[in-house]
């Protein structure tokens, strides 16, 4: 009876034979494609969905639909669109940071598109006046705050290339990704915010003295980068009045922020921002560092076009719509915040909400609360947080409302960055709401979205998979160790992605580029990943982890991720990561990462050496109490013996990217020193 009530749908793909229900698309335009007619359902549901994108070989390659068709504009002829029909409406709110203490609630700052149009104009303008035009490198290193988003539209509308950078950078780190590219200018805090210690920061003064050692001179003159001319700093010492920065008037090297929007007043600049050369939307415009999860971040070159047409395109997949309010926590730095986030809602003309400028569990879900907002995006780690933080009733008590009505408006989101677990899913739905929760895959060098999910898709493929391929992106699966293979559906293998989405290649590089970005038949040009997925007979792909990250135990693979989903299920556990851990006998065995929620306390089982990171306590007999010993017992009764680890080590916190990823490859030395220690 079911397939009475239910729409067989056009979805740009072309399926062939019965498909199982479940494979059956629920559809809205916003979502892949055109609604079918009654009529023509009946008919595709004889003969199959019978389109061109999709091939049918059984091998694991598909090509995305091919609507809507992708945009030609460059962003700033785009925005210029969006200010004309909801100039009025809220682009970019934020909220400051605020100390736990903080008995007021912090004034937020709202800009409408307008607003954001014209100040981003002035801005540019006075960057011109620095010297600075189309093809020079701006590095940004600032959290999400005002001045980022409107330095991103100074930027693209000069046709610079933003680099937005890091803020928690090291002065090794800072000097090094100005060096490799060349950066003129630098727009930089006087603070630096840090995650999960809202109103407190790190003072830049002695970075910057390391970056320029004579800070009083009027000329900018750095040994370690000597093309930096310019280095425009935002005063934001007033948020964070514990932390010293020494007056600016003493600093004469310094351009203060303020002087680059008020040197030009709104009556006397014009509204467009007038070029030397003119844009095109193949250039490149965002040099974006990879995220860190590797020792060796490199930095994609990527374009108006792939940026400006992902954007639009997540948005559309997911539903956006210009009443939309949408909370984004993750770092606009990262791809994350700045394409998921800034350029999703600035195609649709809807409002992204910045509820601190660096992560604040506490402030994401207030700023929910009090903006009554629709949409909520994360990295797993920032939902655990989240979820965390809810379940604690003294920190519900001081939500502007009760917790049924604080999020009753709340529905769409996004989840991304790594493998999101199925069991983090439905917490998001039933403590948050998240009904229309989507997963979203792709990485940096694909501007990042390459597969996404639907709010319509099956519950369950919406859960254990990433979705589907974009429109106008082509992804297979190809064997591990033989790239011009591609294996067949349901086969494990290397994702690697293709079409308008894909870099222009890594700064400075050529021999990295050439190693991960092939040109192959008919020119078409393909990322590879480093991921090992899966796909199913409907293209739907999984991915099941880091190729990188397998562990083979005496010539076994084992995926990290199934293990992982596995403890996660855990009612005492928090967070786990797995890695492989040298073992002279079966060459890597299983080693599990564990984080127990607040309240539970970890222990060594009788006779286990202390390798313990953090976190051990004492029996109590008022608190739940998890061993070694039942972390394993738990994974056997729920997958198998192989599977079980054989190291189990106790974690509070995870070293983590600045966008909410656990670095493994800093577990697998930890892993390593702690076994070796204990030899």
């Amino acid at each position: 009876m079911e397939s009475k009530f239910r729409s067989l749908v056009l979805s740009g793909y072309k399926l062939v034979g019965r498909q199982p229900l479940s494979h059956v698309l629920h559809y809205r335009p916003h979502a892949y494609g055109v609604v079918a007619s009654r009529a023509s359902r009946r008919t595709l549901s004889h003969r199959g969905l019978q389109r061109r994108d999709l091939t049918t070989s059984g091998l694991s390659y598909v090509e995305g639909p091919s609507e809507p068709p992708l945009l030609i504009h460059t962003i700033p002829e785009h925005f210029a669109e969006i200010v004309s029909q909801h100039g009025d409406r809220p682009a970019a709110i934020f909220r400051p940071p605020a100390a736990p203490s903080d008995s007021a609630k912090p004034e937020t700052i709202s800009l409408t598109y307008e607003a954001l149009d014209e100040i981003s104009n002035r801005v540019a303008q006075s960057l011109q006046s620095m010297g600075v035009k189309k093809g020079d490198r701006v590095a940004v290193s600032l959290g999400n705050v005002p001045e980022h988003v409107v330095m991103t539209y100074a930027l693209f509308k000069l046709g610079a290339i933003l680099v937005p950078l890091n803020p928690t950078f090291n002065d090794l780190q800072l000097s090094a990704a100005l060096s490799k590219l060349g950066v003129e200018v630098l727009v930089i805090g006087a603070v630096t915010d840090l995650a999960y210690k809202p109103g407190r920061g790190r003072s830049n003064f002695n970075l910057l003295k390391a970056l320029v050692p004579d800070l009083t001179r009027s000329k900018v003159e750095s040994p370690t980068v000597p093309s930096l001319k310019k280095i425009v700093l935002v005063n934001n010492t007033l948020s964070h009045p514990s932390v010293e920065f020494p007056p600016l008037q003493d600093l004469r090297a310094l351009t203060p922020y303020e002087t680059l929007h008020l040197s030009f007043s709104s009556t006397s600049s014009s509204r467009s921002v007038t070029l030397d050369a003119p844009l095109s939307s193949a250039d490149t415009i965002n040099i974006q560092f990879t995220s860190g999860t590797t020792s060796q971040p490199k930095a994609a070159m990527l374009s108006h076009t792939s940026i400006l047409n992902n954007g639009r395109l997540i948005a559309s997949r997911m539903g956006l719509d210009p009443l939309d309010r949408i909370v984004c926590p993750p770092p606009l730095f990262h791809c994350f915040g700045s394409v998921l986030g800034l350029m999703a809602t600035a195609t649709t003309g809807a409002a992204i909400l910045f509820p601190s400028p660096a992560f604040d569990p506490a402030a994401a879900l207030r700023m929910a609360a009090e903006h009554a907002a629709t949409g909520l995006y994360g990295v797993p780690t920032m939902f655990a947080a989240e979820l965390e933080l809810l379940a604690d009733p003294a920190f519900a008590a001081t939500l502007p409302l009760q917790k049924e009505e604080a999020f009753k408006y709340l529905r769409k989101g996004i989840a991304a960055g790594s493998s999101v677990p199925a069991p983090l899913m439905r917490r998001l739905r039933d403590a948050l709401g998240l009904e229309d929760l989507v997963i979203c895959y792709g990485m940096t060098e694909t501007a990042p979205v390459s597969c996404m999910t639907s709010p319509l898709d099956p519950a369950d493929l919406r859960t254990s998979t990433v979705g589907r391929a974009m429109p106008h992106t082509t992804v297979k699966i190809v064997a591990p160790h033989d790239r011009s293979s591609i294996v067949p559906r349901g086969e494990r293998g290397e994702l690697a992605a293709s079409g308008y989405l894909v870099m222009q290649g890594y700064y400075g590089e050529p021999g990295q580029t050439a190693e991960d970005l092939l040109v192959e038949g008919g020119g078409r040009r393909w990322m590879y990943s480093g991921d090992e997925a899966r796909m199913d007979e409907a293209g739907f792909v999984e991915i099941t982890g880091r190729i990188k990250d397998l562990i083979i135990r005496a010539g076994e693979n084992i995926h990290p991720f199934e293990v992982e989903c596995a403890i996660l299920q855990h009612r005492l556990v928090r967070e786990a990561s797995v890695v492989g851990v040298p073992d002279e006998r079966y060459g890597e065995v299983v080693g599990a990462f564990v984080a127990v929620h607040d309240g539970v306390v970890t222990m060594n089982d009788e006779g286990d050496e202390d390798m313990v990171v953090v976190g051990v306590g004492k029996p109590d007999a008022k608190k739940a109490v998890l061993t070694r010993q039942e972390v394993r017992d738990w994974v056997k009764r729920n997958l198998s013996g192989h599977l079980v680890p054989k190291y189990v080590f106790w974690m509070d916190e995870f070293p983590k990217t600045a966008s909410g990823k656990i670095q493994k490859y800093k577990l697998r030395e930890m892993a390593k020193e702690l076994v070796d220690r204990h030899k």
